[in-house]
């Protein structure tokens, strides 16, 4: 019986370290959305500490090839671009 493709090439460590990475990108995004509010703190640590994490698996993805190590790196870029821009207020043009 054949497999699907996707079905075959998946490893469990490399999904692992994808949903590390979603967590981590879905963590950055989260702390966007409660500055300003009450969670502002717990959303900062949440991300403090998912930039921790995805830094290891960073770090430890080294030894696993460069493609997932990239894509680690990637992640781990993204999330402290999202972390550390500046976006200005929106302006409303009056006519």
């Amino acid at each position: 019986m054949m497999l699907p493709l996707f079905a075959v090439s998946l490893n469990p460590l490399f999904c692992l370290v994808g949903l590390v990475q979603l967590l981590g990108l879905l963590t950055a995004g989260g702390t966007r959305f409660t500055e300003g509010t009450r969670y502002e703190r717990l959303g900062q640590w949440a991300c403090l500490a998912a930039l921790g994490l995805v830094g290891t698996v960073c770090g430890v993805t080294l030894q696993l090839g460069p493609g997932i190590a990239t894509t680690s790196a990637v992640t781990l870029t993204l999330m402290t671009m999202i972390a550390i821009i500046e976006l200005p207020a929106t302006r409303r043009h009056r006519a």
